[in-house]
């Protein structure tokens, strides 16, 4: 048997390390090749770290949220065979061995020695792990802290009395329909300090009244409805979530941010919207307001291009595009995300809602690719029908400009003299004052709400 140590792959980019966002094994795993071993992320996406060989984990090298640098060790393992680290069999490395073998080759002595490795244990307890003890058989493995004793209740519901009395051995689940546990739950007690009647100790309905009447447990006291709550919970902030956190604190701590508010009469769109659905169902992507929203930051970035830019603040270089990439921001199970539909220019609605689709799957999905994820000129963001009536996006810097969609509401509007129901939307948006000007951002957005209040428009050149 040898061992084989995985290091931190180079991701490509320049990048010079990543961030351990997630483990799928643990020390004494089996694993094969090819199976995902760690998820690690980089300033633009989360990558899967594969197995290159077959082997049993021994040691982790790292634990999540933690830092590393590429050429790291990652992971090691026990394979068949030599493996590719010259320790020998009892995990001691190159180095050790010269101290008691003076006559070492020249090309023993250029092993890499690896210092000792942090292993991440459940319930974030870390263990510092040497070659020795990666080498050592299981047994000699340090016993588990022993487990806190279960708490004990009196009969008013507090502690101090025990729970002997329930006849079942340590750590036995006790026995019961669901109609009882959510009895028991409604009325406060705890299942595992009940005697069972039934079957196999299956606690009945008739146990919680022997129960509640030996006076342990008063219905009237443990109503959870009502119940005082205690604890807290200490999240760390890892991964996506980080780099979520750490853009958006640069963001508005670098760019003073105004926000332009304007009232948008999508009716009309809205009908053309239906219509154009009704009229290609089953041979074009079904329409959203969306790709129609997009459609109209394109046209209106042609009399406005200033808006389509972005700012190095560091260097002082304002850089303006001609092709229009457009950021779609997207939540994902991991938080937020911010996808592009490269050449926005060149796609028509239809076109443009397929882009969407696909690019907002791939991102659910952990799938978008590092280049899907970058490279943005100006961005989109819309929660839909929880958009409310006003935000203040957060502009996605380095751009300097950002289209917040709020949601539809009818309201009575005067149109003609006559008081109708019409379909309202708000656009708020988000401006960089260093670069774009009030006056620049309130004709750009007039612009957008002139094409989007006659939609026609948006299909005439």
């Amino acid at each position: 048997m040898g061992i084989h140590v995985i290091k931190m792959p180079d991701l490509g980019e320049g990048i010079a390390e990543v961030e351990v966002v997630a483990w799928h094994v643990k020390p004494g795993d089996t694993v094969k090749e090819d199976q995902v071993l760690a998820d690690v992320m980089t300033d633009k996406a989360t990558v899967e770290i594969p197995s290159p060989v077959n082997g049993v984990v021994t040691a982790l090298g790292g634990k999540l949220g933690e830092a590393m640098a590429v050429g790291a060790e990652l992971i090691r393992l026990e394979v068949e065979g030599a493996g590719n680290y010259s320790g020998d069999k009892n995990g001691n490395t190159t180095a050790a061995r010269r101290q008691t073998e003076p006559a070492v080759s020249a090309q023993a002595a250029t092993v890499d020695e690896f210092p000792p490795i942090t292993v991440a244990q459940p319930e974030t307890v870390v263990t510092t792990v040497t070659s020795e003890e990666t080498a050592a058989p299981a047994h000699a493995a340090a016993p588990p802290a022993s487990k806190p004793p279960a708490p004990s209740y009196t009969q008013s519901g507090g502690h101090g009395a025990s729970p002997a009395h329930h006849g079942r051995a340590a750590g036995e689940k006790p026995l019961a329909a669901p109609a009882v546990r959510q009895r028991a739950w409604d009325m406060g007690i705890e299942l595992q300090y009940v005697t069972g009647s039934g079957p196999a100790g299956r606690i009945t309905h008739a146990d919680l009244d022997a129960y509640v009447a030996r006076g342990q447990k008063k219905a009237a006291e443990g109503d959870r409805r009502y119940a005082v709550l205690e604890g807290e919970q200490a999240m760390p902030v890892i991964g996506m979530r980080r780099k979520i956190a750490e853009k958006m604190q640069e963001a508005k701590r670098r760019i003073p941010h105004f926000t332009y508010v304007e009232e948008i009469d999508v009716t009309e769109l809205e009908a053309l919207r239906v219509q154009l659905n009704a009229r290609y169902a089953g041979q074009r992507p079904k329409l959203t307001l969306l790709p129609l929203i997009m459609r109209a930051v394109v046209l209106a970035i042609r009399k406005y291009p200033s808006v389509n830019a972005r700012f190095d603040d560091d260097a002082n270089i304002v850089t303006t595009y001609n092709p229009v990439h457009l950021g779609i921001a997207a939540q994902t199970d991991a938080g937020l995300m911010v996808p592009v539909v490269r050449n926005a220019e060149a796609r028509d609605p239809w076109s443009a809602a397929a882009e969407v689709a696909r690019l907002a799957e791939a991102a659910r999905s952990g799938k978008a690719l590092r280049e899907e994820l970058s490279g943005s000129t100006i961005t989109i963001t819309s929660l839909g029908a929880l958009g409310g009536i006003v935000t203040t996006p957060v502009i996605n810097r380095p751009e300097v400009a950002i289209v917040g969609v709020n949601r539809i509401i009818d309201k009575p509007v005067i149109l003609d003299g006559a008081m109708v129901a019409r379909k309202i939307m708000n656009l708020s948006s988000s401006f960089d004052h260093r670069v774009i000007d009030g006056m620049v951002a309130a004709e750009f957005i007039q612009t957008i709400r002139g094409y989007l209040e006659c939609p026609a428009t948006l299909f005439v050149e």
